[in-house]
């Protein structure tokens, strides 16, 4: 901590001069893997500065995984791969290399997507139709995004998700992040939220960083439990119920009319319905949204096209009650829509003449052949099962003989790098020696070698130890 300088006049914010200080030390090696960062109160004492500009720089190192949050135990570094061209001393003078990234060899984290099948000759028909051909979508559009998207996606949702609402209880905007950040604010501050254990971390620095109240929520083999959230205490409860993060799990239609009930029973309860991979099915149709089934007015739902179409297409929505649409009125008052009208018109003309329906067939195929590949594959390593695959781009794999550490070190000397279920807890205790792994992103032609390495790093060193 005593090397750390901040500049008070410098051209960006104290900060993120904090955050880069920390996301370079960690990147050159200089931070070890789980090891503990200093606590705010010691960081804002010795720097002189606000809590605030702590909180921002650790929220930062948590949303772009860093880092992790324990509750009651602080800040401690992710494993991660120290970059060897960051940890060595800088060349200067004319004979200075520009050194390149370095690349991971084989990409098993859950944000990948495959971008193989995007619609791209589509894509760039529809955006010259509407640049040259409606001069309108110069001007400033509605903030809650355009009536032609917002109608679009409201017959969608009906006829793919079971969602009812109308175009006018959708919000658009520029990804969950921002959404999360607009919904908070549509509780009064005394609202207690409780987020599922292990789960969703970037949520819960959001909500901590805007001063909110949060509760873990344990789950058992079907998710959060009514009496669960009943003994917490929240009002709030974040789920994601189709295809739960990380665990994979889906909740059944039972506990999901009881957790609706939950809500109902009560003034200002209510739950927010992350559905974020629910088009990915895979051995069974997909699981209705949670949204549909509810008659009180109490479920949010939240959905976006990062994870089928792209991650750079930052476009996401809220389904709002009707209970919270004069909210969103008074907190939005002034505020202008987050995304291009060009790119609302887009996506509109793909929702509406079926071209991301088809699209989505295709992709679902691709992917549900490249989870056959794996799995069999995977489970064929001696001592590893698998569990949480039957939807969505990721799943967990679980390894009787090795604990989190030694899968994950093992991994890493063959290339691959990937994360431990542990990084996504809280307060829970995670089995042990168990990964998760996404498969989105994972090129089809590089899946034997990455097979390959996976034996060599968790099966053919087991098999050794067993004769010996």
């Amino acid at each position: 901590m005593q090397q750390i300088t901040l500049e008070l006049e410098g051209k960006s914010p104290m900060y993120e001069q904090l955050y880069t200080w920390f996301s370079s030390g960690i990147r050159s090696g200089r931070f070890r893997a789980r090891e503990k960062l200093p606590s705010k109160w010691a960081l804002c004492a010795h720097l002189g500065v606000s809590q605030s500009t702590v909180e921002t720089a650790y929220a930062l190192l948590v949303s772009e995984g860093y880092v992790h949050a324990r509750p009651r135990s602080g800040y401690f570094v992710s494993d991660f791969v120290p970059d060897a061209a960051a940890a060595a001393p800088a060349e200067t003078g004319p004979a200075a290399r520009q050194v390149a990234p370095p690349v991971r060899d084989f990409d098993f984290s859950t944000s990948g997507v495959d971008v193989s099948l995007f619609p791209y000759s589509a894509w760039a028909k529809l955006n010259r139709e509407v640049i040259y051909g409606s001069p309108e979508l110069l001007q400033r559009g509605d903030r809650q995004g355009d009536p032609e998207l917002r109608a679009a996606l409201s017959a969608f949702l009906s006829e793919y998700r079971g969602v009812r609402c109308a175009p006018e209880q959708i919000v658009v905007g520029a990804g969950i992040e921002y959404l999360s950040g607009l919904l908070v604010q549509l509780f009064p501050p005394d609202t207690v939220f409780g987020l599922e254990d292990p789960g969703y971390a970037a949520l819960d620095s959001t909500l901590r960083s805007m001063g909110r109240a949060v509760r873990d929520l344990p789950m058992d083999a079907d998710g959060v439990t009514p009496e669960t959230l009943e003994r917490s205490g929240v009002s709030v409860a974040y789920l994601t119920p189709s295809h739960q993060f990380p665990m994979g799990l889906t909740v059944p239609a039972d506990r999901r009319s009881r957790l609706l009930h939950w809500a109902a029973s009560a003034p200002e309860r209510y739950l927010i319905e992350d559905d974020y991979d629910s088009e990915f099915r895979y051995g069974a149709r997909p699981v209705p949204a949670m949204q549909g089934m509810d008659g009180a007015g109490r479920v949010i739902y939240v959905g976006t096209f990062s994870r089928s179409l792209a991650p750079s297409i930052r476009v996401a929505w809220l389904v709002l009650p009707e209970s919270l649409l004069r909210r969103y009125h008074a907190v939005a008052a002034h505020s202008l829509s987050t995304v291009s009208r060009y790119e609302q018109a887009v996506l509109a003309r793909l929702l509406r003449e079926g071209i991301y329906a088809r699209y989505l067939r295709r992709l679902l195929n691709l992917y549900r052949s490249r989870r056959a590949r794996l799995l069999p594959a995977l489970e064929a390593i001696e001592g590893v099962s698998v569990s949480g695959s039957g939807g969505g781009l990721h799943f967990l794999l679980h390894h009787a003989r090795y604990d989190e550490a030694e899968l994950l070190a093992r991994a890493r000397e063959q290339g691959i790098i990937l994360r431990g279920l542990s990084a996504y807890c809280r307060d829970c205790a995670p089995p042990g020696g168990t990964v998760v792994m996404g498969f989105g992103g994972l090129r089809d032609e590089r899946i034997e070698e990455a097979l390959r390495r996976l034996r060599a790093a968790w099966g053919c060193g087991y098999c050794h130890e067993r004769k010996d």
